[in-house]
């Protein structure tokens, strides 16, 4: 086997390079793990696929919201340049990866066919070798993994397989990582909504011990009370649980 530099990779290197998506896999776990900041972690993700990946020279990650792709994170800045030849023109290897679902292997002969304009860009950056994976996570979250190679190789089959199972890693990691923060963040909303039913509750409690009101007619006094001061009712029973409690501690 041919790596993407023309080195030839023997069974023992093919494993090595298996290891590399083991330990990246790890790597990854505990980032995501520790930072709640999508960009962050994309960026680790570029750091690490191009150890995984042996002719991957620059690495970037194409992020599709509302049908408008961004370069969210990238090892180089002529990776983002050449994200935005893609852009500007509506083609190239991300793009079409994206698009399909499909992992898009591209020497620069072939490039040049298929992308003249983008790949003209490229190749003064001294690019001439493209891969690319599609990264869907979520309804919320896709667009490509994108590697770029200097030197007309074109990357190979290996490389391709590698690309693919690194980057299913990183879908799976990203979406369980989504999922928990979104489940975390239900759980926080769902504490601070019973806070402020519990402050209600407290200062309905309140007026009713101190003038005799039904539980509606209290509640109905602090609704009167936050739409005459134009506040917010759970704040209106905060300030009146904290009213009394100042008045009735000992001094």
């Amino acid at each position: 086997m041919k790596g993407g530099t023309g080195v030839v990779l023997s069974v023992e290197d093919f494993s090595d390079h298996l290891d590399e998506v083991t330990s990246a896999m790890g790597e990854l776990t505990e980032v995501v793990g520790t930072e709640d900041d999508l960009g962050v972690v994309l960026g680790a993700v570029c750091d690490q696929v191009t150890r995984v990946i042996p002719g991957a020279d620059l690495a970037s990650v194409t992020v599709i919201r509302d049908g408008v792709p961004t370069t969210d994170a990238f090892t180089d800045p002529r990776a983002e340049r050449i994200d935005r030849g893609q852009y500007a023109t509506g083609a190239g290897p991300c793009l079409r990866a994206a698009e399909t679902g499909a992992v898009v292997r591209v020497s620069v002969g072939t490039a040049v066919e298929l992308w003249p304009e983008f790949t003209a860009s490229a190749l003064d950056l001294g690019v001439g070798s493209y891969l690319a994976a599609p990264l869907r996570v979520d309804e919320t979250l896709s667009g490509a993994m994108n590697l770029f190679g200097f030197g007309p190789h074109g990357f190979n089959e290996v490389e391709e397989k590698l690309l693919d199972l690194y980057t299913m890693v990183v879908a799976a990691t990203l979406k369980s990582a989504r999922r928990y923060l979104r489940a975390r963040a239900s759980v926080d909303q769902l504490r601070q909504a019973l806070g402020r039913r519990a402050v209600i509750e407290q200062a309905k409690g309140i007026l009713m011990a101190a003038r005799g009101l039904t539980a509606d007619e209290a509640f109905g006094e602090l609704v009167k009370r936050s739409q005459r001061d134009n506040v917010k009712l759970n704040d209106v029973a905060a300030e009146f649980v904290a009213d009394v409690t100042r008045a009735v501690r000992p001094k």
